[in-house]
């Protein structure tokens, strides 16, 4: 499927990264991305030919230093921004390695209830489905 402009969607891994008691890591784009200063669920582009656990494993090594030992697929959501046409693919992990850090200068944090704002327009209505899984 292609937007109006007939262009495919971007694929992107996202990953959430999940404590036992339901905190989230969210991090803020980077000045001098599209929608800069937003905060998202971290991830980024899946490259051709490769697949999108192994996209975001890379991903996450390469912003945040973290190894992700295991990881469920959770949903799939497209959106249409400006700049781009994307197609998200979000995974769940509860098993990693390593402790976030701020690779490419992004700032992140650990939430409970969200508090951070402003949020990437894709990742606001996942949040309340979302907290039907961390707090059931």
């Amino acid at each position: 499927m292609s937007d109006k402009t007939g262009n495919k969607p971007i694929d992107v891994a996202v990953g959430i990264l999940m404590k036992p008691n339901g905190d989230v890591l969210l991090g803020q784009r980077p000045a001098g991305k599209p929608y800069d200063g937003y905060w998202e669920f971290p991830g980024g582009k899946v490259e051709t030919g490769e697949a999108i656990l192994d996209a975001l494993k890379r991903e996450f090594v390469e912003e945040l230093g973290v190894h992700i030992l295991s990881a469920s697929q959770w949903c799939g959501v497209e959106h249409v921004y400006e700049h781009a046409h994307v197609r998200l693919h979000f995974f769940i992990s509860r098993e990693w390695r390593g402790e976030p850090q701020s690779l490419e200068g992004q700032a992140f944090a650990w939430q409970g209830v969200v508090g951070v704002s402003p949020l990437l327009p894709a990742t606001i209505p996942l949040l309340e489905w979302l907290d039907q899984l961390r707090y059931p």
